[in-house]
């Protein structure tokens, strides 16, 4: 029988970043896709502070045009799905997971994107735990209900995409990508509307 090392490698190559981020202050609003061992329980992850007001954060574009991952990825209750439910739509692609403190800290003003872009603007955070049973009552507890949270619980989109967490993407309706965000923002600046703007 053979047992893939793959996911277990990736998450071990990759485990320092989140535990280092206090040490190196101008990466402190990102952490490399590294859970410790058994990952951090929902409720071992202080409290996300109220985000401060949203530094100046470069938008990348040198991924401009290419085509979304087409990897399937679960909701919440365990059904499958894929960038391909919002063909024709623009998709606002938040990487995440319940261990990355940049990313907790940052999904509050997702969450308040979500309700003010309602049914114009797909917004998907897509947790990047293993263990995706930890996701919901995260989520639950955290009182996130109008982002639209999906799991993808064997991190299928980290080596296709990006080695960082917090990574949010902007995909537009033809499914290719626009511009990325690395690392935490406020979602509810002024400035949001202007880079989302480039979807429509």
């Amino acid at each position: 029988m053979r047992v893939s090392l793959y996911p277990v490698i990736l998450a071990a190559v990759l485990t320092a970043g989140c535990d280092r981020q206090s040490n190196a202050p101008a990466q402190e609003n990102v952490a490399s896709v590294s859970p410790s061992p058994d990952e951090v329980s929902p409720d071992e992850v202080a409290p996300a502070a109220a985000p401060k007001a949203a530094a100046a954060r470069e938008i990348d574009r040198s991924h401009k045009g290419e085509v979304a991952p087409a990897n399937s990825f679960a909701r919440l209750d365990g059904k499958l799905g894929s960038m391909a439910e919002f063909k024709g739509k623009p998709v606002l692609v938040n990487l995440w997971a319940t261990w990355c403190a940049p990313c907790v800290k940052e999904l509050p003003t997702l969450e308040a994107l979500a309700k003010r872009e309602a049914g114009k603007l797909a917004i998907v955070a897509l947790s990047q735990d293993m263990d995706a049973a930890k996701v919901a009552p995260f989520v639950s507890a955290k009182g996130l209900s109008a982002l639209d949270v999906r799991t993808d619980g064997k991190m299928a989109w980290i080596p296709k995409v990006t080695p960082t967490l917090p990574t949010t993407i902007l995909y537009g309706s033809d499914g290719r990508e626009i511009w990325r965000m690395v690392g935490d923002y406020d979602w509810t600046g002024a400035e949001t509307a202007k880079l989302l703007a480039e979807a429509r």
